[in-house]
């Protein structure tokens, strides 16, 4: 099984322009991106080139002639093995992982890495741990140390949990960098967002530091994939700006990841937002070949 995501071509290691499904959710109607059904969104995201989408239910993203990956959430090392065999048997490319809860102790979070890593090479197939709140990986200190006992883990680096949530700027940025490499190191698929030390999903024309600095962090996950992958590995690169809220069931769950107006309004278009940081996540992957 190769290290990384595999498409059995000879083509040299890439970034793939990929998509979570959740960008497209409750668009308004102005927005670029915005359509009546989510299959004429997968024509328009298929229209602007972007080759998978990662979905809950992705039958309907392989009927739109796009590749699909997945995602789950797992709390028992029971629950791994099936969800990567029913993936598999979809025709995904791969999955992304919330696991656990954050309250685990070394000894349980073991158990669930473990589980991970032996799913994914029963079923020969990529299993990819995201970096998120309220999960195993809410720590950037337990991760690293995750890495030291199981260094064939992988990561989907969904960064911004860590620059908000952990406040990567109080202190020193840079050193920080530094001591996330070996996690860096692991990185084969990427939810791209950025956040600012206060909100976790903002726009990208702020005042501040905080594109460059994700920029930093995707260039370094970036060399890290490099330093191993080989003909046909690819990094999945999926925006994922999820809206303020959605109706589920007939009730609003608010995401409170949009950022609104007074009026409830999103102050920006997440699907071209989205493909601006497409735009950015290029230029980081440039650099790392450089």
């Amino acid at each position: 099984m190769s290290r990384w995501t595999n498409d059995a071509s000879n083509r040299q290691p890439r970034l793939r322009q990929d998509l979570n499904i959740g960008t497209l959710w409750n668009l308004p109607t102005a927005s670029t991106g915005w359509a009546g059904d989510e299959a004429t969104q997968l024509a328009i995201v298929k229209s602007h080139g972007f080759e998978a989408v990662q979905h809950w239910y992705p039958k309907g993203v392989l009927a739109a002639g796009l590749s699909a990956t997945g995602m789950g959430r797992v709390l028992q090392a029971v629950e791994v093995a099936p969800i990567a065999a029913a993936h598999k048997k979809l025709g995904l490319d791969a999955t992304t992982l919330h696991v656990g809860t954050g309250f685990e102790s070394d000894l349980e979070i073991d158990v669930l890495v473990n589980a991970v890593l032996e799913a994914s090479i029963q079923q020969s197939y990529p299993l990819y741990i995201e970096t998120h709140r309220a999960t195993i990986t809410q720590d950037m200190r337990r991760t690293l140390d995750m890495v030291a006992r199981f260094p064939d883990v992988r990561f989907n680096a969904d960064l911004s949990h860590w620059y908000t949530g952990a406040e990567m700027t109080y202190g020193d940025f840079d050193a920080k960098l530094a001591l996330l490499q070996p996690i860096f190191d692991r990185v084969g698929f990427m939810h791209g967002r950025i956040g600012t030390t206060g909100a976790i999903q903002t726009a990208l024309d702020l005042g501040g530091p905080y594109v460059e600095h994700h920029k930093a962090m995707w260039t370094a996950c970036f060399r890290g994939f490099l330093k191993t992958a080989g003909p046909g590995d690819y990094l999945s690169f999926n925006p994922e700006l999820l809206p303020a809220n959605i109706a589920h069931n007939g009730t609003t769950q608010w995401m409170n990841y949009a950022q609104t107006a007074k009026d409830g309004t999103e102050t920006s278009d997440r699907f071209v937002d989205a493909l601006a940081l497409w735009q950015l996540a290029q230029g980081c992957f440039e650099a790392a070949q450089g």
